[in-house]
């Protein structure tokens, strides 16, 4: 009996022990060294070939990355189910993509609906597997060979190979999903793209560090004389995946490597790369592959229309128009990428943002990193796709699918809490709108829409009365919404607005105006043209984040007085280039007025929806929706707001409980009423809804039906 117990006892031992080595560990025994390697994917010149079925065929990638956020989540928490991908995708593929690209290990769920939704589907939709790196690793002290960045890359790739044929478990990490993955997606699987947007200044410290180091030799990819270090790690990289794909499972599909115009291998003038530091490139065409891996290798970029708008400073470059004579740069960069290689180039990232608030100006033809709206998101995006196959590119990916409420941007996020901005929409963040679908507020439709029609209002949303005018608000998870009513045909309307009471003014010097009490912003309701929010001058956060960089005064060594009458337009900050000297012509930096408001119907339902609209009159009223960063709320889902910015040398948290809000046409003081406010904290609703950029592109690619 005890040996049977102790040969249970080993038995178990073994079991759990077999389990871990198959499921948890890269280890594993070829039991086939001999079997023939299998690839539905090849390339020919510069273009990918794809078996479906009847033999290699020329594919054109038409793909959608895909992202892991939804409202109320983090990325990392890998929150969408199986159900809304399942839905997702089938919306993806109606409209015209055949792949999906996705940017590191999902969840399980994802990989469950992508084997359920092409199991039986005589069509499938592909997929584009990333290998994430992440920022720790990119932006630290570290190279690309330090044990800390290429030991758990490589490890890994390895993982993100078992992963996709349904053969690992994945310990918890917040760059990565996690969990168990047992169903095996890779005859769908087209390719990886390795890598991600590499620090230029990793790749030069590796080059620089990492000198003189030998090219790579494997199995299946090598570098080439020319090969930089960081390069000889990408063919080690590549290798990798490679090496055990084939071993372990006798397969090979398409690998690329991650690039953007930060370290492409293009050579410019040198007061362009100046302008642009310019301080590393990263050249696939010195990471070659043997004729054992037949499957492919292609080039791989993120290129958008406004970063880093290189030819306009170039003067080779900027010249360059299209066969419709129009300037056209973007088409002149992909060009000139396309001529530079040999291998199929795929655009695995472009698009635009139909956020409200902006991050960078296209100077060509006003693609911008936001203001743009849902149909010119669309319209962008065919005039880029068309940029794309003309210049001789082998396939593109739309950045993105779904927006993301979760995201943050350089120029919006020192005025927002980071750690709660997945509980609230914030459409002055570009990085939150660059999606086809929208997450809108609300379970089945938002609280108001700016079209003219004012059924949604309520006596219970009153805030104050002025003998013939009155004002309401209510508000959502990305607007706070004001319906005016009174003599709004017959000039200017105003509304001052109180949210802090550590700085505003009762009185407003231009235009001259009284209020109830101290007010921090000023809306003004003056037509299509001069409608716009202005906000008291010690409450303006660009004065006090970027004045030095704007003035070069200090804001905080001369601050206005908490109480100043000063009123100023709302601006933000645009990106420019990081050189401040432009063959010693100065370069200002630029800004625009984002407190400027649209009038438009902000209506999905109606046929002349905008989605900029910020207000809409009606009948004897105006309906007026403002964004709540606008009003320097930092995380409305608990309603703080900035403090003083000078009195905490920046921006601070403060949370309130009610605002005042008054309106008046400025003949009188104007009275201010009060408003209780209440967090929602993260319990967030929000329904789906396919923008109009969406149909845009299924016409493009199917042929079929016309945007709404």
């Amino acid at each position: 009996m005890r040996k049977f117990l102790i040969l249970c006892a080993a038995l178990i031992l073994a079991a759990l022990a077999g389990n871990y080595l198959y499921f948890h560990t890269s280890l594993y025994l070829d039991l086939r060294p001999g079997a023939e390697i299998r690839s539905f994917t090849g390339t020919e010149g510069k273009t990918i070939l794809v078996d479906t079925g009847a033999g290699p065929a020329p594919f054109e990638i038409r793909g959608v990355d895909m992202g892991t956020g939804k409202p109320g989540h983090f990325a990392t928490e890998f929150a969408v189910t199986r159900d809304e991908y399942l839905r997702w995708f089938g919306q993806i593929q109606a409209m015209g993509a055949n792949a999906v690209r996705i940017y590191t290990i999902n969840g399980p769920e994802f990989y469950e609906a992508f084997y359920q939704y092409n199991r039986d589907n005589p069509d499938p939709l592909y997929l584009i597997q990333g290998l994430w790196v992440d920022d720790y690793s990119q932006d630290s002290h570290m190279d690309a060979y330090d044990g800390g960045f290429l030991d758990p890359l490589l490890e890994d790739a390895r993982r993100v190979v078992d992963v996709l044929h349904g053969r690992r478990n994945v310990s918890y990490d917040p760059t990565r999903g996690s969990g168990q993955y047992r169903r095996d997606v890779s005859p769908w699987v087209l390719g990886y793209i390795l890598g991600v947007e590499w620090n230029d200044r990793t790749v030069a410290y590796t080059d620089s560090m990492e000198a003189g180091s030998q090219p790579y030799a494997g199995e299946y990819f090598y570098a080439s004389e020319d090969a930089s270090p960081f390069e000889n790690m990408l063919a080690l990289l590549g290798d990798t995946v490679a090496s055990y794909e084939a071993g372990r499972y006798k397969e090979q599909r398409l690998i690329a490597f991650a690039n953007w115009p930060t370290t492409d291998p293009l050579v410019y003038d040198a007061l362009t790369t100046g302008r642009f530091r310019k301080i590393a490139q990263v050249d696939v065409e010195h990471v070659k592959t043997t004729p054992a891996f037949r499957s492919g290798q292609f080039a791989s970029y993120h290129i958008y229309p406004y970063y880093p708008d290189y030819l306009r400073y170039s003067a080779d470059l900027a010249p360059y128009v299209d066969a419709a004579g129009a300037s056209n740069t973007y088409r002149a960069y992909l060009e000139t990428l396309t001529a530079h290689h040999t291998m199929p180039v795929v655009v695995s990232e472009f698009g635009v943002p139909t956020s409200r608030g902006c991050a960078q100006l296209d100077y060509g033809r006003g693609f911008n990193q936001g203001g743009m709206t849902e149909a010119e998101q669309g319209e962008a995006i065919a005039a880029m796709y068309r940029d794309i196959r003309s210049a001789g590119c082998a396939g593109c990916v739309i950045f993105t699918w779904q927006d993301e409420w979760f995201k943050r941007t350089w120029n919006t996020m020192h005025a927002v809490d980071l750690t709660q901005t997945a509980y609230w929409s914030d459409c002055q963040t570009n990085e939150q709108s660059f999606g086809l679908l929208s997450f809108d507020p609300g379970a089945v439709e938002s609280v108001c829409y700016v079209d003219g029609d004012d059924g949604e209002w309520t006596a219970s949303d009153l805030v104050c009365e002025n003998g013939e005018w009155s004002l309401s608000m209510k508000y959502d998870e990305r607007y706070l919404y004001f319906l005016v009513r009174g003599a709004v045909e017959e000039g200017p309307v105003y509304l001052p607005i109180d949210t802090t009471q550590e700085s505003g003014s009762p009185l407003c010097a231009d235009p001259a105006l009284s209020f109830g009490r101290a007010a921090d912003f000023l809306v003004v309701l003056d037509g299509p043209e001069d409608s716009r929010v202005l906000v008291q001058e010690r409450y303006d956060c660009l004065r006090a984040m970027y004045g030095l960089k704007l003035t070069g005064v200090d804001s905080f060594e001369f601050p206005p007085a908490a109480d100043t009458s000063s009123f100023v337009p709302s601006r933000m900050v645009l990106q420019v280039a990081q050189s401040a000297d432009m063959g010693g012509v100065a370069v200002d930096l630029p800004t625009f007025e984002t407190g400027a408001l649209t009038q438009g119907n902000g209506s999905p339902a109606s046929p002349d929806f905008n989605s900029l609209a910020d207000f809409c009159p009606g009948e004897g009223f105006i309906e007026l929706r403002l964004p709540w960063q606008l009003l320097n709320f930092s995380n409305p889902s608990d309603m703080q707001i900035h403090d003083d910015y000078y009195a905490h040398y920046g921006v601070e948290n403060l949370t309130i409980s009610r605002l005042w809000a008054g309106v008046g046409d400025g003949g009188e003081t104007i009275p201010m009423g009060e408003r209780l406010l209440k967090g929602w904290g993260n319990k967030v609703t929000y329904h789906e809804r396919l923008k109009e950029s969406y149909y845009i592109v299924r016409a493009l690619w199917t042929g079929e039906g016309d945007a709404p």
